[in-house]
This record gives structure tokens, C-alpha cells and sequence, in this order.
């Protein structure tokens, strides 16, 4: 396999990378919204809130919460996606570079610190 410089990857981290801005972009609306929200109230003076609008405030309150924990969460799957595929891209590397010898049993490489146990530990 000739290596011409381009990762053969690119089109995944590309991908990667686009849903992780979208992510982004999704965190910072909730984010301003939030803040707007906050400036809302501080500025109408509303100290007492009506049990209505308290549980309101409660139920956007956890729905924030959650949502910081699936952007979170999606951010962590994106690393460990791009550290999979480092390793690949290197075990791929070493393979061209040893004359694309050593069968099919994927060698004795070491997953990068950080990578989910896969198939590795099976």
C-alpha cells in the first residue's frame, strides 16, 4: 500500500470533528440561554418565584444537567474514536514500513493509555 501523505482516516476525523462542533455549538446556545434566562430574573427582581415557575426553573435546572452530561459523554466517545484511530493509523504504518509483512494478527502493539478495552483484552 503506497502512503501518499494523506491519512487515510481524514474522512473519519473529519466527520468527528463536525459532530463534535455541532455538540459544541449546541452547548453554547444552551449556555446562552441559560445566562439570558439568569439576567431575566436578576433584572425583573423576581426574588419569590410561584411554585409553578419554581418547578419550571427545577425541571430546566436537571434538563441542563443532562445535557451537560451527554455533551460530556459524546466528547469522551470522540477521544477515545480518535485514539482508536491513531493506534490504527499506526499499527498501519508499521505494517508498511515492515514490507507488509506479520499476517493477520495485529502484532504486538500497545493500545494508547486512554483506549477503551475492545477486542485487545479478549
Amino acid at each position: 500500500m503506497a502512503y501518499d501523505g494523506e491519512r487515510v482516516d481524514a474522512p473519519v476525523v473529519d466527520q468527528l470533528e463536525t459532530i463534535l462542533r455541532h455538540v459544541g455549538d449546541e452547548l453554547a446556545l444552551w449556555r446562552a440561554r441559560a445566562a439570558k434566562a439568569e439576567a431575566d430574573l436578576k433584572g425583573s427582581g423576581a426574588v419569590k418565584l410561584d411554585p409553578e415557575a419554581r418547578g419550571r426553573v427545577a425541571d430546566l435546572e436537571q434538563e441542563n444537567k443532562t445535557l451537560r452530561l451527554r455533551v460530556e459523554a459524546a466528547r469522551a466517545r470522540v477521544q477515545d474514536l480518535l485514539s482508536r484511530l491513531a493506534f490504527l493509523e499506526e499499527q498501519a504504518r508499521e505494517a508498511g514500513t515492515s514490507g507488509g509483512r506479520g499476517g493477520g494478527g495485529g502484532g504486538g502493539g500497545v493500545a494508547p493509555t486512554g483506549a477503551s478495552s475492545g477486542a485487545a483484552g479478549s
